[in-house]
């Protein structure tokens, strides 16, 4: 893979095929025991054109000819699609991840500002989905929202994503059924990160069991507060223990025990081990974790110009007050929001919200390439934000996609330069189309009754 190491190191051009080289690709694929024949549409070269046709927009099967410039038919390219293996495209996508946050902590940068943060790599935690044809295969396995008959609405998968908070890149997506938790999928998300690197996450993932799990692998984690539990900074208050029997007064008193004040609305407290297993763990991991936790909590109240004030609590497993001080912890919680915006490029700009292929194993390969592509546009886009010294996550990513697509191939070697969005704090827009949709009605009966209607009103009028 040291080909594709080098050809990430720089990218020399719009033509994404630089990027990911056939021959390793292929010599990663008989490591696989991929048996192939030195045909034009080899793993390694149907790879590069996967990237290239999702790039370009997810375009027709039948148009890719025209794109690669190569003769071959729209048979021959879906049967090669079929072929590659899904551990293929995953283990690429793996050692690109990896190979950039080796280059990332070598370097130290992400453009204007600092890789790691007090000396830990951070990544966020959330859960998406996107959606799918509505085939019999893809119902039974991802479901359909609740309340849909067969033949309408669209099988709907569950992912939970982990993002390099500094760089954007995407580590790692966990795909599910439909109506499964995000809880029930950190442990796998957890095995792609290395002891020390500190979790962002929404009030899901500060549940006991999940902050007993990331103590228990030698990470941290920083989250709101679940709102069902009660704070309490007053000196010298009373708590609840869950082990010690059931009585009224425990209703509004804090199920955890003071342990010091580290300052105003700052505290060091235990957690103690809930009576009740929470469904997404199994017996044999929640017997293993420890009867309670020591974690910090603190409060703070943000002034935002144009906004009303908003007060922010927060737990973490990051106990010290002076290496992490309180304010920069609350800052780096409201720094969260990047990853919606990640999100958004990921599904929206690129087009993963909407998947075409038609079996599990096709639609597993699909995803995965859009995460190869999302990548590489942010392995562009560390580049660019290093040579016109800005950060990254001001630089555009629809520019950055552009680019990939329509740049001159004669472009000179190295990064280009890409347009840097304006900083905008407080930014505030509506959620609203101002375009008036087709005046059309939902499908709301499945087609089959729909044609048949169709037939006899044309029957009828015939």
């Amino acid at each position: 893979m040291a080909g594709i190491d080098s050809a990430l190191a720089s990218l020399r051009g719009p033509d994404m095929a630089d990027c990911l080289p056939a021959a390793p690709i292929n010599q990663l694929a008989r490591t696989l025991g991929l048996e192939f024949r030195q045909r034009t549409l080899t793993p390694g070269r149907t790879l590069q054109l996967f990237v290239q046709q999702v790039a370009h927009g997810n375009i027709a099967c039948a148009a890719m000819r025209h794109l690669a410039g190569e003769d071959f038919t729209d048979s021959a390219w879906c049967q090669a699609r079929a072929r590659l293996p899904v551990e293929l495209i995953a283990q690429v996508l793996d050692h690109m991840v990896q190979a950039a946050r080796r280059n990332l902590d070598l370097t130290g940068d992400v453009g204007d500002g600092s890789y790691r943060w007090h000396g830990h790599r951070v990544h966020v935690l959330d859960g998406t989905s996107d959606s799918m044809p509505d085939t019999p295969e893809l119902r039974q396995h991802y479901g359909v929202p609740a309340g849909c008959r067969a033949g309408l609405g669209f099988p709907t998968s569950h992912l939970l994503l982990t993002m390099d908070h500094a760089s954007g890149l995407l580590v790692q997506a966990v795909d599910a059924p439909l109506n499964t938790s995000d809880l029930s999928q950190t442990p796998q998300a957890h095995a792609s990160l290395s002891p020390g690197d500190l979790l962002l996450g929404d009030e899901v993932f500060s549940s006991w069991g999940h902050l007993a799990l990331i103590l228990q692998a030698h990470l941290h984690a920083l989250t709101p507060v679940h709102h069902r539990r009660i704070v309490d900074f007053t000196a010298g208050r009373a708590h609840a223990h869950p082990h010690r029997g059931k009585n009224s007064s425990k209703a509004a008193k804090p199920r955890s025990r003071v342990l010091r004040t580290l300052g105003p609305d700052d505290q060091l407290v235990e957690y103690f081990k809930p009576v009740e297993k929470p469904a997404w763990m199994d017996e044999a991991s929640w017997a293993a974790l420890p009867a309670a936790l020591t974690v910090r909590e603190i409060r703070r109240t943000v002034q935002r110009h144009g906004f009303r004030p908003l007060t922010v609590t927060i737990v973490t497993t990051l106990l010290d007050p002076q290496i992490y001080p309180a304010e920069e912890l609350i800052e780096l919680r409201l720094s969260r929001w990047t990853i919606e915006t990640n999100i958004r490029h990921l599904k929206i700009t690129l087009g993963m919200d909407v998947l075409k292929c038609q079996t599990l194993a096709g639609i597993r390969k699909e995803r995965l390439v859009f995460l190869l592509v999302y990548n590489l546009i942010r392995l562009l886009l560390l580049q660019v934000a290093r040579s016109q010294h800005v950060h990254v996550n001001r630089l555009s990513f629809a520019d950055a996609l552009a680019w990939l697509r329509f740049g001159a191939l004669d472009a000179p070697p190295g990064p280009p330069r890409l347009k840097v969005n304006p900083q905008r704090p407080g930014r505030l827009e509506p959620r609203v189309l101002k375009r008036q949709k087709k005046e059309f009605p939902y499908m709301t009966v499945p087609r089959s009754q729909l044609k048949a209607q169709l037939l006899a009103t044309y029957i009828n009028t015939t």
